[in-house]
């Protein structure tokens, strides 16, 4: 077995899956970037989170090769706007599929490769909006909560093995899947992004949306020895959004 730590990455090749590409590459690691889109860093392997198949194919071609999952993060994901009422059950499937069963395929997958080794961390990358409602967010906003549930038995499940499991809860961040919601909201509002841009900084604390290497980072450290006693928990980066 490659003593080279191995982390595995979905949705590495934007935004905060990317940046969390880089932080373990940074780190020495060997990274790999499950995505439909190809990525620029890491060793990219074409992967829908939606097709179990094509999941557990990319996990033993890693095997294959490192016979090693230290580190995964389940970070790939989709937003649609929308009430209840707004939303049908063909973008509820797909935010679902994408969002909790992508999550629960690749880490259902990992654990095998994990367990044998008797140490390991999981992170999922889920959202402030598992803590709190925001409007036009409906199953979003169900999915991340979704998330948590998942992070804290996983880590009940598997302390045995010595394998933690977090859920990291980002805020808004400066990704293109906020860029896109941004998108989204003005169409059907008819308002002008860079506005709705200033009124989605001018509602943090901090006065300012997140970065996603500030998130990557929190997601490499609770992959580290630092954090060797942290499992089953939220960890909250949204610029103290959920603190008022």
């Amino acid at each position: 077995m490659s003593t080279e730590k191995v982390c595995v990455v979905s949705g590495g090749s934007a935004g905060i899956g990317l940046a969390v590409v880089e932080a373990f590459i940074d780190d020495g690691y060997r990274v790999f970037n499950l995505d439909l889109t190809p990525g620029v860093v890491g060793e990219y392997i074409q992967c829908d989170m939606t097709q179990t198949d094509q999941v557990e194919q990319a996990v033993a071609m890693i095997v294959a090769a490192v016979s090693r999952i230290d580190a995964l993060v389940s970070n790939a994901g989709i937003h649609i706007s929308g009430s209840i009422e707004d939303t049908d059950e063909v973008d509820f499937d797909r935010v679902m599929d994408v969002n909790v069963k992508g999550a629960y395929r690749l880490v259902k997958a990992a654990l095998p490769v994990m367990k044998p080794t008797l140490h390991g961390a999981i992170v999922l990358i889920a959202s402030d909006q598992a803590l709190i409602g925001k409007p036009n967010s409906f199953v979003y906003n169900m999915s991340k909560t979704a998330l948590v549930s998942m992070a804290r038995t996983t880590a009940l499940d598997y302390a045995m093995y010595g394998i933690r499991c977090n859920a990291v809860c980002p805020g808004t961040v400066d990704t293109p899947l906020y860029h896109q919601a941004i998108v989204n909201y003005c169409n059907k509002s008819g308002e002008e992004p860079s506005s709705v841009h200033r009124q989605e900084a001018s509602l943090q604390p901090l006065g300012r949306i997140g970065q996603p290497k500030e998130v990557a980072d929190l997601v490499h450290f609770l992959c580290s020895d630092k954090a060797a006693f942290i499992t089953g928990s939220l960890q909250l980066i949204d610029g103290g959004y959920t603190a008022r």
